[in-house]
């Protein structure tokens, strides 16, 4: 039977990015999702690029790298990635001080323009004025999550990748520490590395694999709404995001994520919405905390909550019919992704775990892809999953 140089196991944004840039490389690479039709956190993302956020010299470096990107990334993959630019509005609340939200973005790469409320209203017709002080505003780039996922997946097959829709049972081993392939539904695969790519299960794979890795996930929930004539100008988020927040606290008791079914937090809710261009809207988001991947949630009383948010911030979005969607997010604990071999094992590691997949997977896939071949890079280094 085959043996592969890498078998990838995720295909959102992160797997297929770095299917295609393995493959790029020379190494052959197969790719394994378990889903013919996707319900990841790529799936259901707004697919916004973030590449003015950068605080670190690292973040920034690979922010710049991002620009540079971008904008040539549909002709190299020869397909549509839907890229652009956007005005990025940061709503802030009408108890909140204007100047206090801006003061808290100063350290960023490029610190979003303060607007008052007139201004902000000009930018977004669609914006209540009764419950904003202000806004921020950026210019933050855009590409559709899942047309450029499979512009990566079409682009990797080109290049003599090959992919099955499979499910995962679990990874194989020739001794307790050394993995050689993946065994799912349908076959055995046999490779020589495999890399998890599978954000929010990552944790629960490697943990039935016997291996233990500080990667958490949280449940986030988003209403998608079909194409509508109504035209939404920006993409709209709140200037005091509370999920990041909920993220960071949650890792705060690592042993309470070793219980099976536990809601570690009370369940946090971000106000926002993107319209693509085919004219359809995803509101968002709902982020809660269960240690239960498969965790039971009143998706009814969901979806009320999340309508209510957004009619106050955007009212002529809240009551647009749409459906209710739920996925995994995977997160590390300080924001950074979880990128390399894994510690005390040979042939299994990770990249996973980003909280800005959309700006930093494309340019660490490719540093990942060469580091693989022998080539030195400090970036990659300090991604380590034993940092």
């Amino acid at each position: 039977m085959k043996t592969y140089d890498w078998i990838v196991v995720g295909g959102g944004i992160t797997g297929a990015t770095l299917g295609y840039e393995l493959a790029k490389t020379g190494f052959s690479v197969l790719l394994l999702e378990q889903y013919t039709i996707p319900e990841n956190a790529t799936r259901y993302s707004y697919g916004g690029i973030s590449y003015w956020s950068g605080i670190t010299p690292i973040t920034k470096q690979l922010c710049q790298e991002a620009i540079a990107l971008y904008p040539n990334l549909s002709q190299e993959l020869e397909a549509d990635t839907q890229y652009r630019e956007l005005d990025l509005l940061l709503t802030i609340p009408a108890n909140c001080n204007p100047e206090t939200a801006a003061a808290s973005y100063a350290q960023v790469a490029i610190p979003p323009r303060l607007l008052t409320v007139k201004e902000a209203c000009e930018l977004e017709p669609l914006l209540n004025p009764e419950v904003i002080s202000g806004a921020l505003t950026v210019k933050h780039g855009h590409i559709h999550p899942e047309k450029t996922t499979q512009a990566y997946i079409q682009a990797m097959l080109r290049l003599g990748g090959e992919m099955e829709i499979a499910q995962v049972l679990e990874l194989t081993s020739s001794s307790p520490r050394k993995f050689t392939g993946v065994k799912t539904n349908i076959a055995t695969f046999h490779s020589k590395n495999i890399v998890i790519c599978a954000g929010g299960f990552s944790r629960k794979l490697l943990k039935s694999a016997g291996v233990s890795i500080k990667m958490y996930f949280s449940h986030a929930e988003v209403i998608e709404i079909p194409s509508v004539n109504l035209r939404l100008n920006t993409l709209v988020t709140p200037a005091n995001l509370q999920r990041f927040q909920l993220e960071t606290k949650s890792t705060e008791i690592d042993e309470l994520w070793n219980q099976s079914d536990q809601e570690i937090l009370t369940p946090i809710l971000d106000a926002g919405a993107v319209q693509f261009l085919d004219g359809s809207l995803r509101l968002g988001q709902i982020s809660r905390i269960s240690t239960n991947p498969q965790a039971k949630i009143n998706s009814t009383e969901s979806e009320i909550w999340l309508r209510k948010s957004i009619s106050q911030i955007l009212p002529d979005l809240g009551s647009l019919p749409g459906s209710y969607h739920h996925c995994l997010v995977g997160f590390s604990r300080d924001k950074l992704p979880l990128i390399g071999t894994i510690p005390g094992f040979e042939g299994l590691h990770i990249f996973s775990g980003f909280s800005s997949a959309f700006v930093f997977v494309p340019t660490l896939a490719k540093r990942f892809a060469q580091y693989v071949t022998g080539k030195d890079d400090e970036i990659i280094k300090q991604m380590s999953p034993e940092r």
